[in-house]
């Protein structure tokens, strides 16, 4: 069981050009992408958050149970479903702004245990800037990390919700003794300063960093550095590539028995080589269609 602990949102998708183009709401959050991209690799996964029982939140359980997610983790709350509202550049990137005063992720508790079975537990994005449910997800973390749970922590670096970039850096720094994988862009590691030896040094055994089109690059504890180039595709937006990236990671750790420090020393050259390749392909596929839709397994083998 990969349980993947933060935030679920809708994305409101511009549908044109211009500032006032129609928006169509999609299902998303990092988190939540992530979930559903395990579901759709074969991973036997779960979801842990809080989730509205307004009809956005309804929706969103609704796609994880369609994937075969787990849901027994998820707390509701009578207060709205967060908002994300998309800009995609011409590029296909995209950026975002938030609608979060108020709603239901960020008042999420810490569960007293974890699903029975729990492997690897996954963190990032948002659920990690908006208290009072930063701290519980923060709490899980540790404890997760102290039970010798496998940890992964992807930043995905929102900086339009983080009123203290210091004091978020600062936070960083302090999760790295409590994190196993640690993944992240290359525009979020610039955000965050420091470097992959940097990190490696505080805690993790792998730091893997995301370039776009360029590919992936794995940084291990052990001094090793292997990179795989990009997958070419036709971009159609990048939204879900990053969340797509992690969950592709965790799945193939998941599928060669290494969910753990010892076993990610192990991987060698062509275990990481195989590793990156397969998460470039899945993250290609994302990026070839509209909104966070990853790939299923027979697409990413195939």
């Amino acid at each position: 069981m990969i349980v993947v602990a933060g935030e679920a949102l809708i994305d409101l998708v511009p549908q044109g050009r211009g500032a006032l183009a129609a928006l169509r709401p999609a299902l998303g959050g990092g988190p939540f992408n992530t979930a559903v991209a395990l579901g759709r690799l074969g991973s036997s996964a779960a979801f842990c958050s809080r989730v509205s029982s307004d009809a956005f939140g309804e929706a969103l359980l609704d796609r994880l149970r369609e994937t075969g997610v787990g849901v027994s983790s998820v707390q509701r709350g009578t207060e709205p479903t967060t908002l994300a509202v998309a800009t995609v550049g011409a590029d296909g990137s995209a950026a975002y702004s938030f609608y979060v005063d108020g709603t239901a992720d960020r008042l999420f508790e810490a569960p007293s245990a974890l699903p029975s079975g729990t492997r690897a537990v996954s963190f990032g994005t948002c659920s990690l800037v908006l208290e009072p449910g930063a701290s519980a997800y923060e709490e899980l973390m540790r404890r997760a990390a102290a039970q010798g749970v496998f940890t992964a922590l992807d930043p995905n670096i929102r900086a339009g919700l983080i009123p203290d970039a210091d004091a978020y850096r600062a936070r960083f720094k302090d999760w790295l003794p409590s994190v196993a994988l640690l993944k992240l862009s290359e525009e979020d590691a610039e955000w965050l300063g420091g470097t992959p030896q940097e990190w490696l040094a505080a805690g993790p055994a792998a730091v893997v960093i995301t370039r776009g089109g360029d590919g992936l690059t794995a940084f291990t504890a052990d001094g090793g550095e292997y990179a795989v180039p990009g997958e070419r595709v036709a971009v159609v937006d990048t939204i879900g590539a990053g969340d797509t990236v992690n969950a592709a990671l965790l799945h193939g750790l998941a599928v060669r028995d290494a969910l753990s420090a010892r076993a990610l020393a192990g991987l060698g050259p062509g275990g990481w080589t195989e590793l990156l390749g397969f998460a470039a392909r899945a993250a290609a596929i994302t990026c070839s269609r509209a909104g966070a839709e990853p790939p299923y397994a027979h697409e990413v083998e195939g």
